[in-house]
């Protein structure tokens, strides 16, 4: 099997203009606190060969700080995971354990 690459995120391929000069994204999107946020989780089974996985989305911030949340949570629940398209990925049902964690540190689960 080959791994398929993705495009830069602007679908821009190739450019005929000797001038162009690719523009690098923004992204200063501040983290907001714990409080503030409103995290929403749910158990999912799709395309997973029926195993269930715990999804945490909602959380406005960072990359780099959405990153370390998902570690914290796969650490706190012993159980791999990632985290993709501003989405944490926790393997199993674990939404119990995630949403006590959440709340522990402060964090709005819905």
């Amino acid at each position: 099997m080959s791994k398929k690459h993705k495009a830069d995120s602007s679908g821009l391929v190739y450019s005929t203009d000797p001038n162009f000069q690719k523009r690098e994204e923004e992204n200063n999107a501040e983290t907001l606190p714990p409080a503030k946020q409103k995290l929403r989780m749910r158990l999912e089974t799709k395309h997973r060969a029926g195993k269930a996985v715990t999804i945490v989305d909602g959380f406005s911030g960072k990359d780099e700080d959405l990153q370390e949340l998902g570690k914290k949570l796969k650490t706190h629940c012993g159980t791999g995971g990632s985290v993709k398209d501003g989405e944490i990925i926790i393997q199993g049902d674990q939404r119990e354990k995630v949403k006590q964690w959440l709340i522990k540190n402060g964090y709005g689960v819905k």
